[in-house]
């Protein structure tokens, strides 16, 4: 009896496989590999971290103090899913509604600003480069991180 229950729990063992950033939550992914570039040390926050805001449509600065790993760790998840994203599409993917008052709202780009400065970050911690078509494509140095990541998830 006692061997039947090693067998299966040796076998439950070799049936795991290798996680990549696309078999885990993003919600968790983001979680866990914005508080790996935390311990790291690697990022350095700007002075402007606690005051600006995110895009013109926002009214006030974010109320995390970590968002600025947060968003670094989503836009690394970004671009390991889909080269070639720049500036200016991480502007659109996190910009957001206006409120115009009493007149109707539009959408509107974030800022570009906060984007390329993680990108210029991500880029000397060797997880991102320069995609020969443009925007920015993942490292072979960054891909493991972050799939090393995704495993402890």
């Amino acid at each position: 009896m006692a061997a039947e229950e090693e067998v299966r729990l040796n076998s439950g063992m070799e049936n795991q496989v290798a996680k990549t950033v696309k078999d885990v939550s993003p919600h968790e992914f983001v979680k866990a590999y914005s508080a790996h570039l935390k311990r790291s040390g690697k990022i350095e926050l700007p002075e402007w971290t606690d005051i600006v805001k995110t895009g013109r449509f926002k009214e006030l600065a974010p109320y995390d103090p970590d968002w600025y790993y947060i968003r670094a760790a989503s836009m690394a998840r970004k671009i390991y899913l889909r080269q070639g994203i720049g500036v200016g599409g991480f502007q659109k993917i996190y910009g957001g509604r206006k409120r115009n008052g009493s007149r109707p709202p539009h959408f509107c780009k974030s800022s570009g600003a906060i984007a390329r400065h993680i990108l210029q970050q991500l880029q000397v911690m060797n997880i991102i480069e320069i995609h020969p078509k443009g925007g920015r494509k993942i490292t072979s140095q960054g891909q493991r991180d972050l799939d090393q990541v995704a495993g402890r998830v």
